[in-house]
């Protein structure tokens, strides 16, 4: 299962939200530095609207939802790469991790102590940015000396990685995270291997107050803290920004999912930010999610972006992949508006794919297969 690592500085949120996602209590959520020292981690599922109208459709007795890991990583500061604030161990959490989370404070509150004494979003993003590059840096010098003896030697691969490492290193060296650098498939494939932190996807969580939500989430710009992370990501990245206010979905964890909508819609906030934010990581980690639909469950399933319908059959089970003989398909929304699957076939909605089938966000398939 993909993860993705919750990250920032210490005392801006992680851990609450973290809580928050995992609808859980297990990480604590103190006001002080490194109130979390080994990561926590949880399983999230993935909210999708998709499964409670299609259940009606087919009648199904249970639901079923896809799901994420996260990973509540303890707080990075200035100097984490050299091994402050047990620095080297927080990063290497973050190296394991699929994608990233930053957490950033993007709200005032005299009570809660911030790491260096006034909220800037953008500083305290810089320096999270900048530890993931110094690490990374750091990782290939050491790479390039091993390297750099065996292509001497006329080993091609270690050749190439040099190469590589001579253009990532300039780019780096100029404050720019490895993900920016336009490498050929072939290229990249390589650099994958690097496992540089700084290449890892990131989604920013803009943390602000309660009573600041229902606003910003209704004009993310209209907030000047979450108007700045959102223009700084786009620039910098092409990296989404999310609005949630972490103190508020920490006390809907606590609470039904009727209760919850209730409570949001007298803020006057129609969806929960980190509904969102789940959603919003789930695709930056390149997922995406087919469904099936019986009298039995309906259920969604998770498939990597490209995916050919034989290894969307294998996610249910080897068999299916290994004696895959066709998929019935009909997209989700076809069978929404058709209200039926005899309907929708009808319709000619309904078709047969074969083995070189691009599965889809959204189809909803009933494999064959003969083993």
């Amino acid at each position: 299962m993909l993860k993705a690592g919750i990250v920032g500085l210490p005392n801006v949120g992680k851990s609450t939200l973290f809580n928050a996602v995992t609808r859980t209590r297990k990480a604590e959520a103190a006001n002080y530095p490194f109130c979390t020292i080994d990561p926590n981690v949880g399983i999230v599922m993935v909210p999708d609207e998709r499964l409670a109208i299609l259940s009606k459709i087919s009648g199904s007795q249970k639901l079923v939802p896809t799901a994420i890991e996260f990973v509540d990583i303890a707080g990075l500061v200035a100097g984490a790469s050299e091994g402050a604030g047990l620095g080297n161990k927080f990063l290497a959490n973050i190296r394991e991790t699929d994608a990233i989370v930053q957490v950033v404070r993007c709200f005032e509150n005299d009570d809660i102590i911030h790491e260096l004494g006034s909220v800037d979003p953008i500083r305290d993003i810089e320096i999270i940015n900048a530890e993931l590059i110094l690490a990374d840096m750091s990782a290939l010098e050491k790479r390039r000396s091993t390297r750099e003896k065996k292509a001497k030697g006329g080993d091609k691969e270690s050749k190439k990685e040099v190469e590589l490492i001579d253009i990532i290193m300039p780019h780096l060296d100029q404050g720019k995270p490895a993900l920016t650098i336009d490498f050929s498939e072939d290229d990249l494939e390589i650099v994958k291997g690097f496992f540089l932190l700084s290449s890892k996807r990131t989604i920013y969580a803009c943390n602000v107050s309660e009573d600041e939500l229902a606003a910003a989430v209704e004009n993310p710009d209209s907030h000047p803290q979450v108007a700045k992370v959102r223009k700084y990501a786009a620039e910098h990245s092409g990296a989404e920004a999310v609005v949630i206010s972490a103190r508020i979905e920490e006390e809907l964890s606590d609470l039904s999912h009727e209760e919850a909508a209730e409570f949001l819609a007298d803020m006057g906030v129609k969806d929960s930010g980190v509904s969102s934010l789940i959603r919003g990581v789930y695709h930056l980690l390149g997922l995406r999610t087919y469904l099936t639909t019986g009298v039995q469950e309906t259920r969604a399933w998770t498939i990597i972006q490209g995916d050919k319908a034989p290894a969307a059959a294998g996610v249910i089970h080897s068999d299916f992949e290994r004696g895959f003989i066709a998929a019935e398909i009909v997209h989700y929304d076809d069978l929404v508006a058709a209200g039926s699957k005899v309907a929708a076939k009808t319709a000619g909605k309904v078709r047969i794919e074969g083995k070189e089938y691009v599965v889809k966000d959204g189809d909803v398939i009933e494999f064959r297969f003969n083993v």
